[in-house]
């Protein structure tokens, strides 16, 4: 099993690393946007970390981290429309840095780095707080609501990281404009919510109650 799944993420890593490349250096038209070579670094050097770790401590959720499409209709769109934002931001950029729009000051890329750090760090605890986390909206066999530690503060606190991780990295690689772009995520993700706290509701044992004792979804006081 952990030979087949390594093998599959090496393959995704990669795969990976060619595409994000691709859509930053072709429409910088140079390899010296230093700013999308920071990018990969703080992005792919904890994804292989923690693809590491997963591998040998936890085999069953990497494979749910690897596999699965999305059952529910509007959680294809969600998946699409954040494609094409992806997209949009990360070819933005490099056009960014070719023709100077709209660069943003150093200091603000390491403020971008800072913040990346942070969600990813958010995001490991929530993936050792919560082993049912999927890629798909499901409900799994035996699962059981999370209420603890993370998840005793806001429902969602993996969409809290991602929000996090996703607006940081435009600061990374300089450009406003891409950041513009990212903010569309916001409203991305609250569909996916709203659409995951239904599929919850209806399958999940207990996540009505959990609702009520947990009433925020992503910031505290807030949302």
């Amino acid at each position: 099993m952990r030979t087949e799944l390594a093998i599959r993420g090496v393959i995704r890593f990669i795969a990976g690393i060619v595409i994000v490349a691709a859509m930053l250096f072709w429409p910088a038209g140079s390899w010296g946007y230093w700013n999308a070579w920071l990018l990969m670094g703080v992005l792919f050097t904890p994804i292989l970390i923690l693809g590491i770790v997963m591998l040998i401590h936890s085999p069953v959720l990497l494979r749910k981290r690897l596999e699965g499409k999305e059952k529910e209709k509007e959680q294809r769109w969600v998946v699409a429309l954040s494609g094409v934002m992806f997209v949009a931001s990360f070819v933005v950029a490099g056009f960014n840095f070719r023709f100077a729009w709209a660069t943003l000051p150093d200091w603000v890329t390491w403020v971008g780095v800072a913040i990346f750090s942070l969600s990813y760090i958010l995001y490991a605890e929530v993936m050792r707080e919560n082993t049912y986390l999927s890629r798909t909206i499901e409900i799994q066999q035996d699962q059981q609501v999370i209420d603890t530690g993370l998840y005793g503060i806001v429902r969602h606190p993996m969409y809290l990281a991602t929000i996090l991780m996703f607006l940081s990295m435009p600061l990374i690689l300089g450009s406003i404009i891409s950041f513009v772009i990212m903010l569309v995520y916001i409203p991305i993700i609250a569909i996916r919510i709203k659409n995951e706290e239904q599929v919850l509701e209806e399958g999940l044992r207990g996540y009505t109650q959990y609702k009520l004792r947990v009433k925020y979804k992503i910031i505290p006081f807030v949302w």
